[in-house]
């Protein structure tokens, strides 16, 4: 039976604190130091556009935006305000990522003094008890008798300790053991999914270097580094009492060093990852060793538990008396805090093992020590720079731009190191992203809601809008000279501040806010009607004006950008090749890695030239159009051609279709023509299309989105109906701002009434240019089952490994929600190929996923169904039975193009869904296991490819300066020993053209070199969308595509905050929510209507 299918405050911010500095510090107390690149993500609108991963970024690296301060609390390192960095040769000064002890200067853009954020009059371990007058800024919500506050401190960064994971070699072999041979004796009920692992085993080796192309020369951003002829060695480090804040270790150790370098240390200059481990070059004179660390509060106290009458008196000092006067008047009390640090050998980097793994004469990469190396080339540029996972950022590496709504971006550079064909290189990559302006408050909101705040009171959706934008920001106040308390915000007042009352005594006397500020400080509040800022500990919440607040500079903007700041953005990074390698090598010289003090320590010179690569550039493929049209096929040029004089190679249908006009600007006669219009370009495309819709076309308003569309489709199907036809299309006129409109018109089409739909904005409709038309043409030719064009290779059965047998091309990506989108889920989209030989048709499948969950959860499952028992069912099972429906032949052959997947993932993925692709086959017939190829696409990486000779016409696009579409690398910058290949297979048109990354992880067909780089390039001319060439191979970007698509189908309350679970869009499977990782229940995306499923309707 074949293909069987189961159916505060401590506000004494004191006056001698603000008396010292204004004394003694600096000016530049607020000073930072100077987006993820803002990258073209197929497919995505432009607010998808900007950086996917940040959240993939490696989670071991502080971020400088977060101040790891809460002034007036315990503890801290002593520092002085930043100052411009000064390089130094001299290696002896150890120059720690966060604050210093005693002595020693807080370099720029490193985090602030540790404060636990604890209060005066209570102690801690080590901490000796003291009292202070309080000198409250702001108002604490009611709380009796003058309780200070506690401020909540800053969440902690995520610092892994180690890049290497640990794995278990043996256990790993074993799997792919298992996954190479199946074991067909095994029932469906005992199936159970591999478990995950990680590192270890092995991936397909190079099968030898590509031959085909012309040959050519490039540069990539890869600098050479020299392996160091050292012993490191790395020390585990336990540092108490625990904090979980990386810039406090840093101090910490940054102290010890300083301290006991040369008496302890034997001279050494280590290196620190912020939380467990240390690295040398060389051994330390001990194994083992306990020092006792103190880190002064450079905040000074002031001595006696007062009440609030002392308030202003002590702001009368601090105006009247002298520096001399006011410290005899208030005596310094500086709190220590005591931390014991254990330094204990654990292991040496071996980098013999590291040398014989760069030659090929070892399988696996010794991540520990290019973890080691990697951590020393960070330590520099991370005490100059505001460090974001592997980037950092500064306002003084280039000019700031305002992004709009209160952000402006900074530029910075990407940095990691990677072992390559030509040994260790270090990646330089240009990059920007957004940040906070250190803008006054008001200022901020004002810019925000872009009016006047004190025109008139803020609405609820302006409250809802300025609390998220300013959730976990930090601020400054400005009410009280140069001494600039430092607040997180967590929330607004639901009151205005002129509502607001706070006791002052235990008998319930009440005083506003707004005379208390008037009283204590002189200070009259203006914007009355505005509500306060609370900040601090949300369980004892304190109220401080907006308009006494200043938002502290540097600190990074990690939320969902709007399509205004990301056009913004995008118009910041983009930079011509030319000008971008000049600022690559700009910044290697600025750098000066030959002077880092720590590269001179571990033996690391690094090469300050871009490597030169040999490059390859593949020839495009004929593509086959309709023989009816002047033009029976094109040989594409530069990665583009058009549609003049040619027809679909197979026109879709469209008989019986309507128009709908959301658009008040759009009148009806316009509507009609435009409409008329398209269809005409359809078929002149190859389309059999009627010129004329069902019913004149129907305007009405977005909100009526729902009611519009169902009785318009009920009207059409009861014309239909009878006629035994089916309404084939629908036409949308949309506004060009249409917020939530579009979203909602694919949901209900697709998931409810199972149509067609074709979305044309309002500016459209008045341009009518021809191109817009052909561009439309060909989406809905694809969305109503047609092809626009197929490899003439694919019908001369001329691919290799293609062509042969039946072979169907799998396209996976998982979308994951936006920063602050918590309560989301992921979304896991499978597409795979429906026509053989022609492989240009995808069928595409989504499911809900847990949150932040990169493994395709429902490529295979199983469950109990009361009736039929065990079931099982999945995104690939279903795809292979509908290849065989369409196709009449079941797979023979397995292509698997997974997008999205870092490396540290890789085998993981690799584990648990070919496990799942086995079982899935499997399931459908007794030892059915078709060889599979297992790819992932990378389009996050940071390698550049720039022409040898930015003139040479041969090797260089003349309009756009890039590199021609078909270059291909296989060699010096790729794995040692690995099958990758970096591909450039589109034209770029603005900015710098990224090369996507392919890497194979598992290989049973056999793939040459050629074999798989021509195949992947070729099927980047079959993208369905425009008649150029993608950066990305089609199917994982129709698997992108439907991700997104699917985002839409949520309802309401569950894609703003609800939770979600898996559960996939397909009949075949268990419709209920059920319960996931964390005990957090996903409910399903609604089912895809049977018709959308076949056809490509997420182009």
């Amino acid at each position: 039976m074949a293909f069987q299918m189961d159916n505060g405050h401590r506000s004494r911010d004191q006056a001698l604190t603000m008396v010292k500095n204004k004394r003694y510090a600096p000016p530049s107390a607020g000073e930072s130091s100077e987006t993820k690149e803002a990258t073209r993500a197929p497919g995505q609108g432009l607010s998808q556009r900007v950086e996917r991963a940040q959240q993939h970024g490696d989670g071991g690296r502080v971020h400088a935006n977060t101040q790891y301060s809460q002034q007036g609390a315990r503890g801290g390192g002593r520092y002085q305000d930043p100052i411009p960095h000064q390089p130094s040769n001299d290696p002896a000064k150890y120059q720690a990522h966060g604050c210093y002890g005693r002595g020693g200067p807080r370099q720029r853009g490193t985090p602030r003094p540790y404060h636990d954020g604890r209060r005066s009059g209570s102690g801690g371990r080590g901490v000796p008890t003291t009292t202070s007058v309080t000198l409250p800024e702001l108002h604490q919500a009611p709380q009796v008798h003058h309780q200070v506050p506690v401020v909540t401190p800053s969440p902690p960064e995520t610092c892994s300790s180690s890049l290497h994971v640990e794995v278990n070699t043996g256990q790993v072999q074993l799997q792919f053991q298992q996954l190479a041979i199946p074991d067909q004796s095994s029932s469906i009920q005992g199936m159970q999914l591999a478990p995950p692992s990680s590192k270890s085993g092995r991936f397909p080796m190079r099968p030898g270097k590509g031959t085909s192309g012309s040959r050519c020369i490039v540069k990539a951003n890869h600098f050479s580094a020299e392996l160091p002829d050292k012993d490191l060695h790395q020390y585990d480090v336990s540092i108490s009492p625990d904090v979980p804040s990386c810039g406090v270790n840093r101090a910490v150790i940054g102290e010890l060093v300083t301290l006991y370098r040369q008496s302890h240390l034997g001279g050494r200059l280590p290196a620190y990852d912020g939380r467990k481990s240390l690295y040398t070059a060389g051994p330390l004179p001990f194994t083992t060793r306990t020092f006792e660390i103190v880190l002064q509060d450079e905040e000074d106290r002031i001595g006696g538990a007062q009440v609030a009458q002392r308030y202003a008196i002590l702001d009368i000092f601090v105006t009247c008396y002298s520096v001399c006067s006011l410290l005899i008047y208030l005596p310094v009390v500086r709190r220590e805090k005591h931390f014991m640090v254990v330094i204990k050998f654990a292991a040496r980097a071996d980098l013999h093992h590291l040398a014989m793994f760069l030659a090929g004469k070892l399988p696996d990469a010794p991540q520990d020590a290019i973890q080691v190396l990697d951590i020393v080339l960070r330590e520099l540029p991370t005490a100059r720079y505001s460090p974001v996972a592997r980037s950092f950022y500064s306002p003084n590496l280039g000019t700031r731009q305002q992004l709009g709504d209160g952000l402006e971006s900074w530029r910075g550079f990407y940095q990691s190191i990677r072992p390559t064909q030509m040994g260790l290189s270090l990646n330089i990559d240009m990059s920007s992203t957004a940040f906070i302006e250190p803008l006054p408050v008001i200022d901020f909101v004002a810019q925000l809601l872009n009016r006047n705040v004190s025109i008139r009171p803020l609405s609820d959706a302006d409250r809802v809008k300025i609390k998220k934008a300013l959730r976990g920001v930090k601020v400054e106040v400005t009410h009280r000279g140069n001494m600039r308390r430092k607040y997180r915000i967590f929330g607004l007042t639901s009151q205005a501040t002129r509502e607001l009352t706070f006791p002052i005594d235990d008998h319930g006397t009440m005083k506003t806010v707004i005379l208390y500020f008037q009283e204590t400080y002189g200070f009259n509040i203006q914007h009355t009607t505005l509500p306060c800022l609370q900040v601090g500990n949300p369980q004892k919440p304190n109220y401080l004006p907006m308009e006494v607040c200043k938002i502290v500079e540097g600190q990074r903007y990690s939320k969902r950008l709007n399509d205004k700041q990301i056009t913004a953005l995008l118009k910041v990074t983009c930079q011509r090749p030319q000008q971008r390698e000049l600022d690559i090598l700009q910044t290697v010289n600025h750098n000066a890695y030959h002077e880092d003090p720590y590269a001179q320590e571990f033996g690391i010179r690094i090469d300050e030239r871009l490597a030169l690569v040999e490059a390859r550039v593949l020839p495009p493929p004929r593509l086959k159009y309709h023989d009816s049209g002047r033009e029976k096929d094109v040989l594409p040029r530069i990665g583009q051609w058009n549609m003049r004089n040619k027809k679909m190679v197979n026109g879709g249908r469209v008989n019986d279709w309507i128009c709908i006009n959301f658009s008040r600007n759009v009148p009806d006669s316009a509507a009609t023509s435009f409409c008329r219009q398209l269809a005409e370009m359809c078929q002149i495309s190859g389309m059999d299309f009627s010129i004329d819709p069902l019913f004149p076309p129907l305007t009405t308003r977005p909100e009526n989105v729902e009611r519009a569309l169902r009785s318009r489709y009920q009207d059409a199907m009861n014309a239909l109906k009878p006629l035994g036809r089916q309404l084939d299309l629908l036409i949308v006129v949309l506004p060009d701002n249409n917020g939530s409109l579009y979203g909602n018109i694919k949901r209900i089409c697709e998931t409810d009434l199972g149509l067609a739909s074709q979305c044309c904005l309002t500016k459209h409709v008045y341009k009518r240019s021809p191109q817009y038309f052909a561009n439309v043409a060909l989406k809905i030719n694809v969305k109503v089952g047609g092809r626009n064009t197929v490899l003439v290779d694919a019908l001369s059965r001329r691919i290799p490994l293609v062509s042969d047998r039946p072979t169907i091309i799998f396209g996976a990506d998982v979308s994951h929600p936006h920063p602050g989108e918590d309560s989301s889920p992921s979304i896991a989209a499978v597409v795979a190929s429906q026509d053989w030989p022609e492989v240009t048709k995808y069928a595409g499948l989504v499911s809900a996923q847990t949150r932040r969950q990169e493994l395709i959860q429902d490529l295979f499952k199983v469950w109990q169904d009361p009736q039929r028992g065990t079931v099982t069912g999945g995104m690939v099972k279903e795809l292979l039975i509908s290849f065989r429906r369409s196709t009449g032949q079941k797979p023979q052959r397995i292509i698997f193009y997974r997008d999205g997947v870092s490396e540290g993932q890789f085998y993981q993925v690799l584990l648990y869904e070919l496990d799942a692709i086995r079982k899935a086959c499997a399931s459908l017939e007794p030892n059915y296991q078709p060889p599979v190829t297992f790819v992932v696409v990378q389009k996050r990486h940071h390698t550049r490819l720039f022409a040898n000779n930015h003139n040479d016409q041969r090797s260089v696009d003349g309009k756009s300066g890039n590199i021609l579409p078909g270059t291909v690398v296989d060699s010096k910058i790729c794995h040692p020993t690995e099958f990758d290949f970096y591909l450039c297979s589109h034209a770029g048109i603005q900015g710098t053209s990224r090369p996507a990354h392919y890497h194979v992880l598992w290989d049973e067909n056999k793939f040459t070199a050629d074999g798989l780089q021509t195949l992947t390039n070729n099927l980047c001319y079959t993208y369905a969308r425009c008649t150029r060439s993608v950066s990305v191979v089609p199917p994982a970007y129709y698997a992108h595509l439907a991700a997104f698509r699917a985002r839409f189908y949520m309802e309401p309350d569950t894609s703003d905050g609800g939770s979600v679970a898996s559960g996939v869009t397909t009949s075949r499977g268990p419709t209920g929510a059920r319960r996931a990782a964390g005990n957090v229940a996903v409910k399903p995306l609604p089912d895809l209507k049977e018709n959308v499923k076949r056809v490509m309707f997420y182009c």
